[in-house]
This record gives C-alpha cells, sequence and structure tokens, in this order.
C-alpha cells in the first residue's frame, strides 16, 4: 500500500469524524438552560389559564408577602398557605380543606418566565400526574 494513500483515507475518515460530531456539539451548545426569574412571581395578583380534556379553566389569585395565596375558581374563593420549597417551586395547602381531596398539597414548579407570565407544572404532592398552566402577573 502506498504509503500517501494510507494518509489520504485516515486523513478522510478524520474528516468524517469532525462533520458527524458537529451536529452533537451544536446541540450541546444550544441546550443552555434557559434564565428564570421566579422571584418575580413570590406576590402579586395573577390570572391562570390550563386547560384539561380539551377544557379551559381560568382562575384568578394573589399571593402576599404573609405567604397566603388568595385564589377564585369557578366561583368559589379559596385560601392557601405557601411554603416556597427553592426559587421556583411552591407547596400549597390549603387552609380550610372541606373535603379530603382538598387536603392534598399541591406542588407548583415554575417552568419558564417572561416578564409579566409564568409557564408552570402541578400536580398533588406524590403523584405522578402532572398539568401545565400559564399566569399572567396583572398588579
Amino acid at each position: 500500500m502506498n504509503p500517501l494513500s494510507y494518509y489520504s483515507k485516515t486523513d478522510h475518515i478524520k474528516n468524517v469524524k469532525k462533520i458527524i460530531l458537529l451536529p452533537f456539539f451544536t446541540l450541546f451548545i444550544n441546550c443552555e438552560e434557559q434564565q428564570r426569574n421566579c422571584k418575580d412571581f413570590y406576590t402579586g395578583t395573577f390570572y391562570s389559564e390550563t386547560i384539561v380534556d380539551g377544557k379551559k379553566y381560568k382562575s384568578n389569585f394573589k399571593r402576599n408577602n404573609t405567604n397566603i395565596q388568595i385564589e377564585q375558581f369557578e366561583g368559589v374563593v379559596d385560601s392557601s398557605t405557601v411554603r416556597w420549597v427553592n426559587d421556583c417551586e411552591m407547596v400549597l395547602s390549603s387552609i380550610n380543606p372541606k373535603n379530603r381531596n382538598e387536603k392534598k398539597n399541591i406542588l407548583i414548579k415554575i417552568l419558564s418566565t417572561t416578564d409579566s407570565s409564568y409557564t408552570y407544572e402541578y400536580s398533588y404532592v406524590g403523584e405522578n400526574i402532572k398539568l401545565k398552566a400559564k399566569a399572567f402577573k396583572i398588579k
């Protein structure tokens, strides 16, 4: 075998490897974690929307400095305590639960934020079924 021909083949293989690895390298650069400004949404007045089984549900709620959230959903007002687990996760506990379901705590995880809204997922604590919603800061 001609040494020059061997060099050409190995050089070609190296170039092919570089071309194959380029998309993976680009993918890792673009997988940068999105900035979340969750603390901007610790207090305020909000409007929220979620879709469950094709039906849109809306609610209004206020969170204040005393870690209380007051929500109006389908004409019913409910109050919950808010416990922040970390900067972007909170647990809501109903203050006056009327039934067994209302006694279950709700885990809310903020996934992304904009200057006036946040997208979050929520579920009962310890359960695997998670739903997504979006909240808009009114004040």
